[in-house]
């Protein structure tokens, strides 16, 4: 019995939330061993390249990425990007018990409704016209509508790196995940020209000798290398908990939204099966802000201080009443 598109998309979909939803813990990890030697990646250290359990996050991510890049190639992205809702919920799961990040019962009501949300996605999802050629992509790329959208984009994403980035990125979590995000929505439709094209070419029709192709492979490298900049970042700012959630609810809304646009997921539907999808997808963002609002804030490291008296004994900061001076103008030496 021969597997629709949209249900091959499905699996390979739910395969990918595993896999990114596990990558998203053990990049975490890394990142806090990686702190602890040296300097953190969120003040722009790169010492995390050196450890080896970041790589085995990178590498998982990657799997959950391939399986996701082909999971675009046979279904819309009205269906495949909310599945990532799964991720959510892998990873949630994961930091309750290797990041001792406690997934309260309301966090377990989260998941639930996004496991709902995402079952009315799936019922409801529109059967999506392939198209025939890269060079029929290129023409809804350039659609006046597409071009309005992508620069917007481009012009937000400079304001955030160039603007907000030094003054609020270390206490903000919306600027590095807003440039994750909307970079993403453009990783996304390029992605999905990219697998159409290697669809299309390994069924005989070969793409690879059209410049359009290259333009979607460089847009897609571009994008994601300032995504995985930017997570990481957000990553080791911020509690995994809390970006994982955040970050899915902005990239998952910015990507339908280019979709919709470039590609018309939503034409020849009718309006009930539209508002379903609307209803489930909100259904889903309900979930993830419970998950979001339900989960313990991480402690912000704390040192210590420790000093002698009559030259032969150590006191410490829980032996004596002491003075707290939360200026970064004083310091002791």
């Amino acid at each position: 019995m021969a597997i629709s598109d949209n249900s091959m998309g499905l699996i390979l979909a739910m395969s990918s939330s595993a896999f990114i939803g596990a990558s998203f813990i053990l990049k975490k990890k890394g990142l806090k061993r990686a702190g602890a030697s040296g300097t953190r990646a969120g003040v722009g250290g790169y010492t995390y390249l050196l450890e080896p359990l970041w790589w085995v996050g990178m590498v998982t991510m990657i799997v959950g990425e391939v399986a996701n890049f082909v999971a675009y190639a046979y279904a819309p992205a009205v269906l495949v990007t909310p599945l990532g809702a799964l991720s959510i919920i892998v990873s949630a799961v994961l930091a309750h018990f290797m990041l001792k990040e406690r997934l309260q019962k309301m966090g377990v009501l989260g998941c639930v409704t996004c496991i709902v949300g995402s079952v009315v996605i799936v019922i409801h999802a529109p059967q999506e016209h392939t198209p025939n050629s890269v060079q029929e992509i290129w023409t809804l790329a350039t659609q006046p509508a597409f071009l309005v959208y992508g620069a917007a984009t481009l012009s937000v994403v400079l304001a955030l790196v160039l603007h907000f980035e030094p003054r609020y990125g270390q206490t903000n979590i919306l600027v590095y995940l807003g440039i994750c995000s909307l970079m993403g929505s453009l990783t996304v439709v390029s992605i999905k020209a990219i697998g159409i094209a290697i669809k299309l070419s390994l069924e005989g029709i070969s793409q690879m000798a059209y410049p359009q192709t290259w333009f979607f492979i460089t847009v897609a490298a571009i994008c994601v290398i300032t995504q995985l900049n930017y997570l990481n970042k957000a990553l080791d700012t911020f509690n995994a908990a809390i970006v994982s959630p955040v970050y899915y609810v902005m990239f998952t809304t910015l990507t339908i939204i280019a979709s919709i646009i470039m590609f018309k997921d939503w034409s020849g539907q009718n309006a009930s099966s539209i508002v379903s999808e609307i209803c489930g997808f909100i259904t889903v963002l309900s979930g993830t802000t419970i998950l979001h609002a339900t989960r313990e804030q991480e402690p912000a490291p704390v040192g210590t201080v420790t000093w002698y008296v009559s030259g032969d004994s150590i006191k410490g900061v829980d032996e004596e009443l002491l003075i707290s001076l939360n200026s970064s103008d004083y310091y002791v030496q």
